[in-house]
């Protein structure tokens, strides 16, 4: 009588690990209920902490520029 053989799946590797299924929420960004709720989200920030997180990035990307123009 012939074996069978278990066909072998990713799963079956070692080492390898089952990621759970990610499901992604995309808003349409034209429905007037999103724009409402991203106005509203915009009303709350604070532009002084807005602009010390702009200045905080363009520190930042001058440090690793200078870095990068030294070897050039």
């Amino acid at each position: 009588m012939p074996i069978v053989k278990k066909q072998q799946t990713d799963a079956d590797l070692p080492g390898y690990v089952l990621r759970p299924e990610i499901r992604a929420f995309i808003p349409d960004v034209n429905d007037p209920e999103f724009q409402a709720r991203l106005k509203a989200a915009i009303a709350t920030l604070d532009p002084e902490d807005e602009a010390e997180a702009l200045r905080w990035i363009e520190a930042v990307s001058d440090y690793d520029a200078e870095g990068l123009l030294e070897s050039e």
